[in-house]
């Protein structure tokens, strides 16, 4: 282990745990952690391997994830074989059909046609890993973008019907990376080559001192619409609620 933990820093790892074991009580089974495999989930899976192993995890294979992505995945295996972890992949014919229809790069020509991939390779699987659920865990962060900055530790889903629960709502990005680092979490390669936020390989880019951190995300577009549907906007902010 290295780097010092703050006293803030431990006082916000104690609330996460505290929350994720609130909610593994009251959910019982029926609570999942969505693993985009970036810093801020590779946290919450460490928080998971030490704290509240039961809980089980879902990866989004989009069929375009770079290789530094799938080989994080291969060592996530490896560093916690405590945790379960699922892998969900595209329908096949529904992501055959968006190429036929629109080509293989598709997204670059328009927001409408990018939301449409992003529908065929990630919005589907989702449903798929949360079916049966009652709550889903995620790695959101409000310092993340100008989309993110009014998430709440815990909120009702309305646009998927569960509740959700956003652990590190609260924590820095330097934060993210102290834990990372006192741990010795494994990460994602790209993150040491300027990609704070990473996605599928064809819609993310390095950034520049001084970008938000997500400006690598489908650059071409305004900030205000970089998100593929994944996190629409909370209906409510409510504490945890039983189903």
């Amino acid at each position: 282990m290295s780097d010092v933990l703050t006293p803030q820093l431990q006082d916000k790892i104690a609330q996460a745990v505290s929350l994720l074991q609130q909610a593994e009580n009251q959910y019982q089974g029926n609570l999942v952690l969505a693993n985009s495999l970036g810093a801020e989930d590779m946290v919450l899976a460490d928080l998971l391997a030490q704290h509240l192993p039961g809980i089980g995890q879902f990866v989004l294979d989009t069929g375009r994830l770079p290789e530094e992505t799938l080989t994080l995945l291969a060592k996530f295996s490896e560093r916690y074989p405590q945790l379960q972890v699922d892998v969900y992949y595209p329908d096949a014919t529904a992501v055959e059909a968006f190429v036929r229809d629109h080509g293989i790069n598709a997204f670059y020509e328009s927001q409408a046609l990018r939301k449409g991939c992003c529908g065929v390779r990630k919005l589907e699987p989702l449903k798929r890993a949360l079916a049966g659920r009652a709550a889903w865990i995620t790695g959101l962060r409000r310092e993340q973008s100008v989309t993110r900055d009014a998430v709440e530790l815990s909120e009702w889903d309305a646009a998927n019907g569960l509740q959700k629960l956003n652990p590190l709502a609260d924590w820095t990005q330097t934060e993210i990376w102290l834990y990372i680092k006192h741990f010795d979490v494994p990460y994602n390669a790209l993150h040491d080559q300027h990609y704070p936020s990473i996605g599928c390989a064809p819609c993310t880019r390095s950034i520049t001192v001084g970008e938000d951190v997500r400006a690598g995300r489908w650059w071409w577009e305004n900030p205000e619409n970089r998100e593929c549907g994944l996190h629409a906007a909370a209906s409510s902010s409510i504490p945890l609620r039983s189903r």
